[in-house]
């Protein structure tokens, strides 16, 4: 199997330059989102960044990857007339539906059928064949493979594969060149490609990687404990995005190699920061994307998932907004005032 290199990474962003959206960082207040009760100074006095990655072609980082995936194949001749296949719980199958329709190639994307509306929706907005299997991911992966066996499509995957990865990992990239210094990146975790290739990079730059998953969607922390992929049950409110059954083994690599510190929260907490990054900044995100800023501890949250991370005084973070993929109908009360 590949190893995942910083020079794959590299070799990524110059791959997709010009073909993706770079990365918006926004200065947080620490205030809206840390400190302790009585306010913890030491918290406040750190410096926090949210990397609005979810602003990227398609609403999610899944374009990096699916951008790097099918370029790759168009370098070196290997798209088939056939198109692209992949199993997705939405945001990898709308990036790959926007790259494909780029280059011109057909996409069949499978989901489960539990998949939002919203991502159906748009799905079919790029053109993309849809096609709902079973009510998991894994029920939506088995099908994309037998598909790609039969009719000779090009399989990408949502996350297991090191151009997805790679592509993944230039967020990173972006982010290190606008904040100088940068001690700690803090993204979600489903099936590992973000995490995989941004624990790369940022092991490259000598940079702490905080990975957040839900409780009963924690892959990576599972592979961790064991020493290697293994299954574990799905049940959040992030699962739509966060949902794999395992981690991949590249994204294991990463987290044994690197400098990280691997964080679950509950869906309480990622509710709560969901409705944070509305009610403090009108952001609309889904749940995955939530689930990185659950990691930090509030006023009123002093504890999160054994711990949380908490950052030390002087310190430069960002949390890496994932994706807005998302009805923003639950964000608003019904009987708002209207002005």
């Amino acid at each position: 199997m590949h190893q995942l290199t910083y020079g794959d990474v590299k070799a990524a962003a110059d791959r997709i330059a010009g073909r993706v959206r770079p990365v918006v960082l926004s200065p947080a207040d620490p205030g809206e989102f840390l400190g302790g009760p009585g306010g913890d100074r030491a918290r406040e006095d750190c410096e926090v960044w949210l990397a609005l990655e979810f602003l990227q072609h398609t609403g999610s980082f899944k374009a990096r990857g699916a951008q790097n995936f099918l370029q790759a194949h168009r370098e070196a001749g290997s798209l088939p007339g056939a198109g692209v296949t992949i199993a997705s719980g939405g945001n990898a199958g709308l990036a790959c539906a926007w790259a494909a329709g780029q280059q011109g190639v057909p996409a069949t994307v499978f989901l489960p059928a539990t998949a939002p509306a919203v991502k159906v929706a748009r799905l079919r907005g790029f053109g993309a064949e849809v096609r709902l299997v079973g009510t998991e991911y894994a029920d939506a992966l088995a099908a994309c493979g037998d598909f790609a066996a039969t009719t000779g499509a090009l399989a990408s995957h949502a996350y297991d594969h090191p151009l997805i990865a790679a592509g993944a990992g230039t967020v990173l990239e972006e982010i290190v060149r606008q904040v100088p210094g940068l001690d700690t990146v803090v993204v979600a975790v489903g099936g590992g490609g973000l995490f995989a290739g941004v624990a790369t990079a940022a092991r490259h730059h000598g940079v702490r990687v905080v990975a957040v998953e839900p409780e009963n969607c924690r892959a990576l922390n599972a592979a961790i404990g064991a020493g290697h992929p293994v299954d574990v049950t799905v049940d959040s409110v992030a699962a739509d995005a966060l949902g794999a059954r395992r981690a991949s083994a590249t994204a294991l690599r990463a987290a044994q190699r690197g400098d990280v510190r691997t964080v679950l929260v509950s869906d309480t907490e990622i509710v709560r920061a969901r409705r944070a990054l509305w009610d403090q900044r009108r952001i609309a995100v889904e749940h995955a994307a939530a689930t990185a800023l659950a990691a930090l501890p509030t006023a009123t949250r002093p504890q999160v998932g054994g711990g949380g991370y908490r950052p030390s005084a002087g310190e430069k973070l960002a949390v890496v907004l994932c994706g807005a993929n998302t009805d923003p109908g639950d964000l608003t009360p019904v009987h708002a005032d209207r002005a």
